[in-house]
This record gives C-alpha cells, sequence and structure tokens, in this order.
C-alpha cells in the first residue's frame, strides 16, 4: 500500500516591524531603486526585542493547525528548519513543541540554511513513509536580522524574519502528498555564503558573508538542473507543473530559473518583493500566502526549490 505525505494545512507569520528600502537609505549607502534592480525586494520584515525564532514559529504552527482541523496533540513530530535557532542547543524544535502543548512524539532541528524547509519536508516525508509518525509539523523560522551587518549593503538589503509551517499527514490511496524530493550538496562553495561566527570556531554568532556573483551563478545552474532532474526521475513534463514556490532570494534568481524551465510568470509564486530573503522561512510562507488567496488549490502539482550556503540545494515536488 502506497503511503504520501499529505499537507493538509498552511500556516504563515510575519513580524509587526516593516522596514522598506527607503528606510535602509536613511543609514546605508543605497537606495530603493540599487536594491530593486538587483534583487527585486522593496521591504521586509524583522523581529522585535525578544521575539524569538521559536515565537514566531508557534505562531506560524497555530495557523498551519487550524487549517488542519487538528490540534497540537495531534502531532508525531515537530521538524524545525533553521539557521537561527535560539540557543545552540538544546533544539528550538523543543521549544516549540513545550510551547504548543505537544507531549508526545519527538522534535528537533534541521540546518541547510535557505534550503532547510526542502530538506526537512523530505526528511519528514521519509519518517512518516516508514511509519514512525503519523502526523507532521514542518516549520522553517528565522531571524535572520541578527546575523546581519547593517553597515554591509551587500547583505543587509537582503534578509527578513518570519515563519511558516506545513501539517503533513500520512495517507494511502491518494495520488496527493510529496510525490518526491531531491537534495544535493557540494561543500566547494562553502566560503562563498556563510556566517563568520560559531561556537567551535569564533564563540561569537558572527555576521553573513556572502561572495553575491558565484552564489547567482551557482543558483541559476543548480536550481535548474535539480528541477529538470526530478522531473525526469517521476515521468513528469515541465508543462504540467502549475506552480513553482521557489526560495525567495533573489527576483532575478527566480526569473533566470522560472525561464530555463519554460515557465511563465503567472505560474511562479512571487512574495520576496514584501519580505525579502526569510532564508528556510520563504518557502512555506509563499506557499501558505498563495493557498490563502486561492491561486494554489488541492490537487495542483507544485514544485518547490531553494538554494543555499554549503552549497546546498533542492526540490520537492509535490500534489497538494
Amino acid at each position: 500500500m502506497t503511503v504520501r505525505s499529505v499537507i493538509i494545512g498552511t500556516g504563515s507569520y510575519l513580524p509587526e516591524k516593516r522596514v522598506t528600502n527607503d528606510d535602509l537609505s536613511q543609514h546605508l549607502e543605497t537606495s530603493h531603486e540599487w536594491i530593486v534592480e538587483r534583487t527585486g525586494i522593496c521591504a521586509r520584515y524583522l523581529a522585535a526585542p525578544g521575539e524569538y525564532t521559536s515565537d514566531m514559529a508557534v505562531a506560524a504552527s497555530l495557523e498551519a493547525l487550524s487549517a488542519a482541523k487538528l490540534t497540537p496533540q495531534d502531532i508525531d513530530m515537530v521538524i524545525l528548519a533553521t539557521a537561527t535557532p535560539d540557543h545552540t542547543f538544546p533544539a528550538t524544535a523543543t521549544r516549540i513543541q513545550s510551547k504548543l502543548g505537544i507531549s508526545k512524539g519527538f522534535a528537533f532541528d534541521q540546518s541547510a540554511v535557505c534550503s532547510g524547509f526542502v530538506f526537512a519536508l523530505a526528511t519528514a516525508d521519509a519518517y512518516l513513509k516508514q511509519g514512525m509518525a503519523k502526523t507532521a509539523l514542518v516549520i522553517g523560522s528565522e531571524t535572520m536580522s541578527r546575523l546581519l551587518d547593517w553597515n554591509d549593503r551587500k547583505t543587509a538589503v537582503l534578509f527578513g524574519d518570519g515563519a511558516g509551517a506545513v501539517v503533513l499527514e500520512a495517507q494511502s490511496q491518494t495520488d496527493r502528498g510529496i510525490i518526491g524530493s531531491l537534495l544535493r550538496t557540494d561543500g566547494c562553495g562553502y566560503d562563498d555564503l556563510y556566517v563568520t561566527g560559531g561556537p567551535s570556531t569564533t564563540q561569537t554568532t558572527g555576521i553573513i558573508h556572502m561572495n553575491g556573483r558565484e552564489v547567482f551563478r551557482n543558483a541559476v545552474h543548480r536550481l535548474e538542473e535539480t528541477a529538470l532532474e526530478i522531473l525526469e526521475i517521476h515521468g513528469i513534463s515541465q508543462n504540467e507543473i502549475d506552480w513553482l514556490v521557489p526560495h525567495q532570494a533573489n527576483k532575478r534568481i527566480i526569473d533566470a530559473t522560472a525561464k530555463k524551465l519554460g515557465l511563465p510568470d503567472s505560474k511562479v509564486i512571487h512574495t520576496g518583493a514584501d519580505q525579502a530573503n526569510t532564508s528556510s522561512a520563504s518557502i512555506p510562507l509563499a506557499l501558505d500566502h498563495a493557498v490563502r488567496d486561492g491561486r494554489i488549490k488541492k490537487g495542483d502539482l507544485i514544485l518547490c526549490e531553494a538554494f543555499a550556503g554549503g552549497f546546498a540545494w533542492g526540490s520537492n515536488l509535490i500534489r497538494i
């Protein structure tokens, strides 16, 4: 009997504070036009003082649970994709588990930076198919603003904070659910996108460092490659894709990838203009946005894809 991991609820959360490009230009040598031309970003949201990755994750999770018509006690497993945990340890997922009042099952964090949600979905799918859980809460939540050098216009303009979540349920005899995932890493790109600190190196949090030219070049190539490969593996043509739900890193990367896949802009979910790059939260934020505004409907075939530091990249092919 075939078991599929079906998305039965989505949710998202953005902090109250919205920062526009014009706001940044007050203290940074940049402009709205410069940022939009290079990234497509117009604004981003920043977590309030005392507002943590776990707080945003809980808010997004409660929305997803409500949409799924489940309670926290119905959840067997929690996976949090994040590069900005509340603490180095224990796993922030366990804090989310406690805040939601989940008293069973297990919870852990997964780190693949901007590709974290793609990796976490694939991981949850494997657990559900193995029968280790029947329901899973998969979250992407980030406070990327706390890793930024606000005087570095190459990175300060790119990132924002937020959270998105989905509820997965193992179902049999259904065409819906995660059809497959494809995950890749290449450590040769380690020094092109990383955070300068760490417990075992500097004993500090550090700030984001990025070689933008190399990241852009690799992202376009790798995203096209993994998208075409996952479609070939599952015998699905590009024309069958209803929606591309990409990591919202940079509109130029998204546009270039969609063009190589032969997908019109009308089939691409864009949220980066108002939310910037929220790392592992960007795909579930975009997914929830498009589900709630009615664009993505039950039965639609979606392709999620992301590229991240490491380098790490991958895709999920999902029938909603």
